[in-house]
């Protein structure tokens, strides 16, 4: 199990992302962040914690569920039910630059369907991705605007962002085998 950032790099990380945020936007009063459940989302108050601290504006920040949008959802018709969690975006989207962050993209499916579940709350001006990890795998056209880190990796193992708000410890590892 290669570890590939330390909690260290992955702090040092978030803030050379909020700096790049702040250099390719002049101002950020119209932005806001919305971080896709479950490790997006911490990564996003993280983002807006550091973007405060830079530019001395409060971002405002939301957390987006997935679930019901995911186009693997239906094709087994046996088998769990998918854990419903709470979109919380308690502010309005139109108009505003959305910043949309997750932890790892891979095929860009996740990204599809949180694209999908946003334009449901409304209209924003644009959307930008933020990703802590790119391992590269597309299977859609998907292009993140800001990259942590671009770590290759093979098709049969799994990238794991690891925070301390979820799993009590900020790291990232790549683990043999698929995705969890």
């Amino acid at each position: 199990m290669p570890l590939v950032m330390a909690a260290e790099q992955v702090a040092r990380t978030i803030t050379r992302i909020a700096h790049e945020v702040v250099e390719r936007h002049r101002t950020l009063g119209d932005l806001a962040l919305v971080g896709i459940r479950t490790t997006g989302a911490p990564i996003a108050r993280r983002l807006s914690t550091e973007l405060h601290g830079i530019g001395g504006v409060r971002v405002p920040t939301g957390a987006l569920d997935i679930t019901l949008y995911r186009d693997d959802l239906m094709r087994h018709q046996v088998g769990p039910q998918p854990i419903l969690r709470r979109t919380d975006i308690d502010f309005s989207i139109d108009d505003r630059r959305i910043l949309l962050v997750d932890d790892v993209l891979y095929t860009g499916r996740t990204i599809r369907a949180a694209l999908d579940a946003l334009i449901d709350f409304g209209r924003p001006r644009t959307i930008e991705l933020i990703v802590l990890v790119d391992r590269g795998h597309r299977e859609l056209p998907i292009k993140p605007d800001y990259v942590g880190r671009t770590v290759p990796t093979a098709v049969g193992e799994s990238v794991q962002v690891r925070l301390r708000e979820v799993d009590g410890r900020d790291e990232v590892v790549i683990h043999d085998g698929p995705d969890r």
